[in-house]
């Protein structure tokens, strides 16, 4: 998965704080990383597995 030509957007759930996060989309690939600290590397799967996440957040299976 290449994310060179990968086109990055600011989580518009970021806010104006120092909490936030780029997704990158290429084909084949999503790129996720923390805008503010890039040179630590980006998380890439699939937009099948990035499908599966975002379905999971807006299911609330990740609260206490």
């Amino acid at each position: 998965m290449h994310l060179s030509r990968a086109a990055w957007r600011k989580s518009s759930y970021s806010g104006g704080g120092n909490q936030c996060v780029e997704v990158g989309v290429a084909p084949g690939a999503i790129g996720i990383r923390d805008t503010k600290d890039r040179a630590y590397g980006t998380l890439v799967v699939t937009p099948a597995h990035f499908a599966s996440f975002l379905e999971a957040i807006k299911a609330d299976r990740f609260s206490d």
